[in-house]
Parts: structure tokens; sequence; C-alpha cells
């Protein structure tokens, strides 16, 4: 057993704000379990592990402790092989008050197999709406997802079964689930997807203090010790996509320096509570011209955030393609729409033309300033170069186009 204890000051967090605590793992270890404690009405200490090989696991502040053994491990940490030698228990010091936060570690190992705890019972596969119908361009057609989820694998209440079940539900064809700081859901979606009939796509959602980002895709795990820059390097080299995520989200907004700003940015948010508030449009439209606007709802319980699907991030991905591919493809071409929730009104860009879909009376902004009048539930309009936005009257954003 080994025990870490004392107090962490906000000069240790001045100091370097993640700190590392060794743990002597032996030879022939079959589980490492790790238990933290300290007063979490004072403060909040951030929670992970590293082995000798590597990354091994994160849940922030969402855990108070976790197992990992050689087929099975806490959601967060991935199951494996114990390596013999220095394993180190990461903690972030999210949040120290100024009197300080008194904290203890405590490392047990043993050599006997721990067991898996029980498996909480799949829900029934649901009936899914109807699809709208969407013209199809050029052999590609129409998806409708959301690009931010969590499950119990970092501070999300649902299994992967249970948000897959929900999404589909609500009628979306894919959903993007980006737990924290982690992929040791990315083994468990394609059986759900199967299951459910929905495509869940593998992400992360990279989390600092200082900013979020989600990064799409079949990507290895992504260090967020390190610098926006390396993350945006990951993507790339693994084949994925990497989006700026709620870059006005309160205590979460992005203040993060970035060389090459992404092409991506979830410019619709559920936090974005009254979108007759001009910001996270003025914001994109600062941040690069050709900005593909994608939305999530940054789903984590019922009654806790939106549902997934509010909004609704719309796709056009070819018909051939496999599923994952085409979403990533349709996504880094910047072929998407938003959406108040699957059946709102809709804009889409159909080549030289938008359709508006039940529209009736709205105003289309073009980028240049210029409105049109929507006429019509499905009203074609000429298109022209960047951001498009279905507007109320009193100048309430209720669908986007790239």
């Amino acid at each position: 057993m080994a025990v870490h204890c004392g107090r962490w000051t906000l000069q240790d967090r001045v100091d370097g704000v993640l700190r590392t605590l060794p743990v002597t793992v032996a030879p022939g270890t079959a589980a490492l379990t790790v238990r933290l404690d300290y007063p979490r009405q004072a403060g909040v200490l951030d929670l992970g592990c590293v082995g000798p090989g590597g990354f091994r696991g994160w849940s922030g502040g969402a855990r108070d402790g976790y197992t990992i053994a050689a087929d099975w491990a806490t959601p967060g940490y991935l199951p494996g092989e114990l390596e013999p030698g220095e394993w180190q228990v990461l903690l972030r010091l999210h949040r120290i008050p100024p009197e300080g936060l008194d904290y203890e570690v405590t490392a047990t190992t043993s050599t006997t197999p721990q067991p898996a705890p029980p498996a909480p019972a799949a829900p029934p596969r649901p009936d899914r709406p109807p699809r709208r119908d969407l013209p199809d361009v050029d052999g590609r057609h129409w998806l409708a997802g959301d690009l931010h989820a969590h499950t119990v694998h970092s501070d999300g209440a649902h299994t992967i079964d249970e948000l897959a079940a929900l999404a589909a539900a609500r009628g979306l064809d894919f959903l993007a689930v980006t737990d924290h700081n982690t992929v040791s859901h990315h083994p468990w979606l394609p059986a759900a997807s199967a299951r459910y009939g929905i495509t869940l796509l593998p992400g992360q959602e990279v989390t600092t203090d200082r900013g979020h980002a989600n990064v799409f895709g079949p990507v290895g795990w992504v260090d967020f010790r390190r610098p926006p820059d390396e993350w945006l390097a990951a993507a790339r080299r693994d084949g994925g996509l990497i989006s700026v995520n709620h870059p006005l989200g309160g205590d979460c907004a992005w203040r993060q320096p970035l060389t090459e700003r992404t092409r991506l940015v979830e410019v619709w948010h559920s936090g974005w509570w009254d979108r007759t508030w001009g910001a996270p449009l003025a914001w994109a439209r600062a941040w690069r011209a050709d900005v593909v606007a994608v939305g999530g709802s940054d789903f984590h319980r019922p009654g806790d955030d939106a549902l997934p699907g509010s909004p609704t991030t719309w796709v056009l991905a070819d018909r051939d393609s496999a599923p994952g591919d085409a979403l990533l493809d349709a996504l880094g071409g910047g072929h998407t729409a938003i959406s108040t929730d699957p059946d709102g009104p809709l804009l889409l860009r159909l080549g030289d033309e938008l359709l508006a879909l039940d529209a009736d009376g709205a105003l289309l902004a073009y980028p240049d300033g210029r409105h049109r009048l929507v006429r019509g539930d499905r009203c074609l309009l000429p298109a022209g170069d960047g951001l498009h936005v279905l507007e109320s009257h009193r100048m309430e954003v209720i669908a986007l186009c790239s």
C-alpha cells in the first residue's frame, strides 16, 4: 500500500497545476486500486493514472477512485496487464481555496484477480421517429446528429448503451461520444452502434481549465497536458478532426493559444440560452472566414444539459462510404447545418442554392449583412460564401448553414 497525504495550496497550483504521486507496482500484480479523499465542498481535485507504458485513464473530478485490472477497469480507465515499475497517480489542482485543501491518496495492489462489477442491463432498442424528407446532393444524403455527449466513462450518468438508445429515440443518425480526456469508451462503441442502429463516432473532449476541444475519429489518446498545437497534430496524424468547444462558455471559454485556428467550431452549444445574443456568431466570424459551424448538446444527464440533438448537427455524407469515414469526410469538407432539434426549421446548402425548410416567415441573413424573407415551408434561395443564418423577426437564431 502507498499513502500520500498533505495540503495543496494556491502556491502549489501556481507552481504546477498537474501533480504526480508515485506508486510501485510489483511483478505479478493483478489489480491496482486508488482512492482519493478530500473535502469536496471546499475544492476540486481531478484524478487520473499513467503507467510505465503511458496513459491508463482519467476521470477528472467525477470519481474519487478507480481500479485497473487485466480484463476490466473503472470506466474512464484502460484495462490491461499491469506493467511492473513505477506508476503515477495524476492529480490536477483544479480548484484550491485560499486556506488550502487537505487530501489523501491511498493506492493498493493485489495479486489476486478482482471480479468486475456487474454490467447494467442494456435498454431495449427504441422505435426511431420517421426521417425527414430531405433532398440528396450528388449522391450524398443528410444525416442528423450531435457532436458532443458524455457517458459514465467521464462525468455523464448514462452508459454507452443508454446514451445510444436515447439518441436513437430522438431520431439521430449519429452521435459523437466525447468523454473528457480519455478513450476508454472507444472499444465499446461499435457493438452499441450495431445494437441501436446509430453511428457512434469515437471522440474525446480534450479538457483543460483554459478551454476544451473535441477530437473526432479513431484517434489515440490526446495528451491534454501538451499545448493545443500538439492536439491538432495528433488528430491529423490519426486521420481525425478537432473542433474548439463552446468558445464563450463561461469558465470553459477558449483561452488557449493556437498557432493554426481550427476550421471546425462548436458555434451552437446547448449553453446558448438566448439566441438573440450575437456573440457566438461574432466570435465565429472573427475566428476565421471559412469557419465550419457545428453544434453539440454536451449531454451529461437528463435535466442537467439539453437532450442529445439539441441542437442537431446535419452533415451531407456519402452513402457508399463506411459511416464513420463518411461523417469525418463531410465534417472535414464543411458540409454542415445546424437546427434547434431534429424537427426544427432547417437551412441546407444545395450547391449554389439554399433550401429553407419549415421556416415560413423567417429571415435569411447572408454573410455580407443582406437579408431575404423566407416564403413557404420549402423555399429555395441563392447561396453565398460563408456562414448563413435563419433568424426570427427578433433576430433570434433558428438555424445555421456553413
